[in-house]
């Protein structure tokens, strides 16, 4: 049986968190020593430029250890003093760490001794046969001590993301210069989302109204020549049926630029009538107590709309979720298929729905591993 998609995610996530902590422990003996010799050398002036230089070196190396292992972020710009600040408390929590790890370690080798002594049929301990009870009692403070050592473990990795923050945080000229450069990538998304949308518009009059357009004139031109009139009543017929098929492509055009019944109505109304167009049958679960703003509701329902043709268009499937859902201060609209799978961001359709989701200062996700399920999330700020 195949193991789902997001428990993978959450093994890949527990195991690169641990093996973060599990460095995060080595590195603290050497930053003890440091900070217990580099606080001496400070006494001496002439030393303490090369010492704040190492510390700087030292906090460097845990700032990398935080963005790679618990994807923290923090500045490149703090001085030497500020990091040997950090590595006074940083030390202290890795030791922590590092002794949370080794009583885990024994732990796990003691329980592997117990239940080998139970499983002969001794008590835990040896020299006695085991009662019913030996059994009952080691699971329970088993499960004990995997509780409190997992509840540690957090606790440690929380308290080095926060140390981090506190002391290595983005001063205001960092947080400017990367709110500028936010700025400037949500411009140039906005622009490229445009450009795509206009000629996504011009490819579908052009392929489709247009081309029933032309085919409508050609019936009415030769309807005019006519001579028998049976056969120019048969032409009129076919003109007719064009200008009606030609209508419900102008329609689906039109819907596809901007529905109308998101300004009257608003996201729920939208997108049940996108289900109902769906050729995949579309369940969909709306959980919005207040509408949001007018251009979140209109980056919503692109998102869905072009989810579900993607869907209908490559991944084969028989059925198609819809969940659109308030999170806290964001809006977060799930499309989850039945498909093949193998969707990626970067394809065609999922990279233009990206660029508008961060022209939004929103995130977007494609979980899709081959075989299915695809799973198409985007989160909006409200705010």
């Amino acid at each position: 049986m195949p193991v789902p998609a997001a428990t993978r995610r959450h093994l890949r996530k527990l195991l690169r968190g641990t093996l973060g902590l599990a460095i995060g422990a080595t590195t603290a003996f050497a930053e003890f020593f440091y900070v217990l010799f580099g606080g001496i050398a400070l006494a001496i002036p002439a030393l303490r430029r090369p010492v704040f230089a190492g510390a700087r070196a030292l906090s460097e190396v845990e700032r990398r250890r935080l963005e790679k292992y618990f994807g923290a972020e923090n500045a490149t710009d703090h001085t030497g003093r500020r990091a040997m600040a950090y590595l006074v408390p940083r030390c202290v929590v890795g030791l922590l760490g590092a002794g949370i790890l080794i009583l885990t370690l024994l732990g796990a080798a003691s329980g592997v001794i117990v239940i080998h002594q139970l499983l002969n049929g001794e008590s835990p301990g040896g020299g006695a046969p085991a009662d019913w009870y030996d059994f009952v009692t080691t699971t329970l403070f088993g499960a004990l001590l995997v509780f409190l050592a997992v509840q540690g473990l957090v606790g440690i990795a929380t308290l080095d993301r926060k140390l981090a923050r506190r002391f290595l945080g983005p001063s205001k000229k960092e947080q400017l210069r990367r709110r500028v450069s936010e700025l400037a990538t949500s411009r140039a998304e906005v622009v490229e989302a445009v450009n795509d949308e206009r000629r996504r518009i011009e490819r579908d009059l052009h392929d489709g109204v247009q081309q029933r357009l032309v085919a409508l004139g050609m019936l009415l031109g030769r309807a005019r020549r006519a001579a028998d009139p049976d056969h120019a009543s048969e032409l009129l017929r076919q003109a007719h049926e064009e200008s009606q098929r030609a209508l419900n492509d102008l329609r689906e055009v039109s819907w596809r630029v901007y529905p109308i019944a998101l300004d009257t109505d608003g996201l729920h109304p939208a997108l049940e009538a996108l289900a109902e167009r769906s050729g995949v049958p579309v369940h969909l679960r709306v959980d919005l107590p207040e509408r949001p703003a007018a251009a979140i509701e209109t980056v919503v329902y692109f998102v869905a709309s072009e989810a579900v043709t993607n869907t209908i268009k490559h991944a084969a499937a028989t059925r198609i979720d819809i969940e659109a859902e308030r999170d806290g201060d964001s809006v977060r609209v799930r499309i989850t298929d039945d498909g093949t799978g193998g969707a990626r961001e970067s394809g065609g359709g999922l990279s233009g729905l990206a660029r508008r989701v961060a022209a939004a200062d929103g995130e977007f996700t494609v979980d899709s591993p081959p075989g299915g399920p695809t799973v198409v999330t985007a989160v909006l700020p409200c705010a």
